[in-house]
């Protein structure tokens, strides 16, 4: 039954009935990597761990409301961008620059889940060619949250190599990016991070 629902519409039909292997199903298969871009977007494993929690509590809950012509994977990484957008529209205020850029991205979304999904994975594409030392340590800066010094004692390298590296990351991806990118660029690692580097 397990191999059936990797079915996108007979895994969405089940979840639509009321079928909890179903939801058992979607959660094993789809937490993680979820939580990994939930974290991705807060920097904050906890708050990653809330959001993808309540995306899921949310499509059980409306699992009626469940289109059955939709990619159930799509829907889940754009429920987790909207409640990240929530969530960040209600604990900061937003400049009018960063209220551009999620927008600007909102349009991207609701004008094409796969595309978004695209974009994504070209981010995510990029960061993979960076340069090896130049690649891990922005992955351990950005995607698993640790802080300069902590990487700096753990590579047994100076705070400034490691600017370097992450100031280095961000000039090759602002690079790479094209006008779609950018305003995933600025959701994945702040805006003015990445503003500065191109000045």
């Amino acid at each position: 039954m397990k191999t059936d629902f990797n079915n996108n519409q007979f895994l969405v039909q089940n979840l639509k009935n009321g079928n909890e292997k179903a939801y058992e199903y979607l959660v094993e298969e789809y937490h993680h990597p979820l939580c990994v871009y939930a974290n991705s977007l807060v920097n904050d494993k906890d708050q990653a761990e809330d959001i993808v929690q309540n995306v899921f509590i949310r499509t059980w809950e409306r699992r009626q409301n469940l289109k059955s012509d939709f990619t159930i994977k799509s829907f889940l990484y754009r429920s987790v961008h909207n409640e990240f957008i929530d969530q960040y529209r209600k604990q900061k205020s937003v400049t009018a620059l960063e209220k551009k850029y999620i927008e600007e991205l909102d349009r991207i979304v609701d004008k094409d889940e796969v595309f978004f999904e695209k974009l994504l994975s070209l981010v995510q594409k990029e960061i993979q060619n960076l340069p090896p030392k130049c690649k891990k340590i922005f992955l351990m800066s950005k995607q698993e949250g640790f802080s300069n010094i902590e990487i700096a004692e753990h590579l047994n390298v100076s705070i400034k190599t490691i600017e370097y590296h992450i100031t280095k990351a961000f000039a090759i991806l602002r690079k790479k990016a094209n006008k779609d990118m950018e305003p995933i660029l600025f959701l994945l690692f702040g805006y003015r991070r990445t503003k500065k580097l191109n000045a």
